[in-house]
């Protein structure tokens, strides 16, 4: 089968299920794994070329939801008359299931459910390590500076944030990204800030940048460590690499006990 993916997530999808061999063309974010980097680029994931899509003469086409704004890119699959799969979760659960979904719609029915299986018994064996942690770390996730947006309580970092025995501070709030303040993050007193700014690679983001910021020392951090730069393609994009992120995460936080 000849394969397009419209989005990181979606591309990520396809190595974790062992197909990446099947992609013919890539949105232009897509960096990973690294075998894809000579395929066709088909421009960003919100202005992707239909044209070019077209050209590839795709079996099946990866479009997502993730990202607002990518809905322009199902009307057009539709319009052309392109085969095509709509991938949106907003849960670990639901990237699971699309690893059973996507796997089926390309003739790989028990590929999928036996990575899907791995997935689960992957996040389950770090849920386990965790559940006896009796230190639970409020987390401040960044994901972006100004105006500040955090993760909320629909959001798969408050799972991930669970599975790694802490606490997303935003976990209150029932929206999948939340606007806030940065006197609204102070008061809810986190013992670590997360930064994995949306598109932003970890060496253009500085520490220095949060420290500046009007009643930060309000917070009582005893070391730098307490602020984390992280990979935003780890834990912003909701694919299963959310796993390496989450594992990353255990290590970092729980060193502090």
């Amino acid at each position: 089968m000849r394969v397009i993916s419209l989005c990181p997530s979606n591309t990520e999808v396809m190595e974790y299920l062992g197909l990446t061999h099947l992609l013919v063309g890539v949105d232009d974010f897509s960096d990973w794994p690294a075998s894809i980097k000579n395929l066709p680029k088909l421009g960003p994931d919100l202005s992707i070329n239909m044209d070019l899509v077209e050209q590839l003469q795709p079996d099946m086409v990866l479009a997502s939801l993730s990202v607002p704004g990518m809905e322009k890119n199902i009307e057009a699959l539709k319009k052309r008359d392109i085969p095509h799969l709509v991938l949106n979760p907003q849960s670990l659960t639901d990237i699971e299931n699309d690893l059973i979904t996507t796997a089926g719609v390309l003739g790989e029915q028990e590929r999928g459910v036996e990575a899907a299986r791995q997935f689960r018994s992957r996040l389950e064996k770090v849920k386990q390590q965790s559940v006896n942690q009796s230190y639970r770390p409020r987390l401040y996730w960044e994901w972006w500076p100004k105006p500040i947006f955090t993760p909320g309580k629909i959001n798969w970092i408050t799972e991930i944030s669970e599975a790694a025995g802490a606490i997303n501070i935003f976990q209150d709030i029932e929206l999948a990204s939340v606007q806030t303040e940065w006197e609204d993050v102070i008061s809810r007193k986190p013992d670590f800030i997360c930064l994995a700014w949306v598109g932003v690679r970890r060496d253009k983001i500085q520490k220095s940048l949060v420290k500046k910021r009007t009643g930060f020392e309000e917070l009582g951090f005893k070391s730098d460590d307490q602020i984390l730069i992280l990979e935003e393609e780890l834990y912003c994009r909701p694919s299963p690499r959310l796993l390496d992120g989450l594992e990353r995460l255990v290590d970092l936080i729980h060193r502090f006990k």
